[in-house]
């Protein structure tokens, strides 16, 4: 079985360029969190400790309440086929997040306000990538 990747390396993701945003901000809370919500909150906690892949099965895990010992074998089920990375997250394209990817593929949020998000952009060692556009 194939296994899918999401995990980029040196690259950031811009905003999109359709985003009404015009800072970083935290999704709002909701009964039950949203995608957004539990991704924002794995990321902001703690920036480079985690894989894009890390951080999108984590969500599917807890949004479909696995237990620990099922990880390994949903793991292979879910990257069986292939996932949206974060330039589909509502990170990008919604809450003025850009997410920059280390050399090891570990990721950080990185707020479109902010002089780390102009550094981003300016720096040519960085692969630049834009998150979908959220309209047609």
């Amino acid at each position: 079985m194939k296994a899918h990747s999401t995990i980029y390396f040196d690259t950031f993701i811009e905003v999109a360029e359709d985003t009404k945003a015009v800072r970083g901000t935290r999704p709002p809370s909701k009964d039950k969190k949203t995608v957004a919500e539990m991704q924002y909150e794995l990321l902001a906690d703690s920036p480079y400790k985690y894989t894009s892949d890390d951080i999108f099965f984590q969500v599917y895990a807890e949004r479909n309440n696995l237990a620990k010992p099922a990880y390994k074998q949903a793991q292979e089920a879910f990257f069986s086929k292939g996932q949206p990375c974060f330039r589909a997250s509502p990170l990008t394209k919604t809450y003025g997040f850009g997410v920059h990817s280390d050399s090891e593929g570990r990721v950080a949020l990185v707020g479109m306000e902010t002089e780390a998000y102009q550094k981003y952009l300016a720096d040519t060692a960085v692969k630049k990538v834009k998150a979908m556009k959220s309209g047609k």
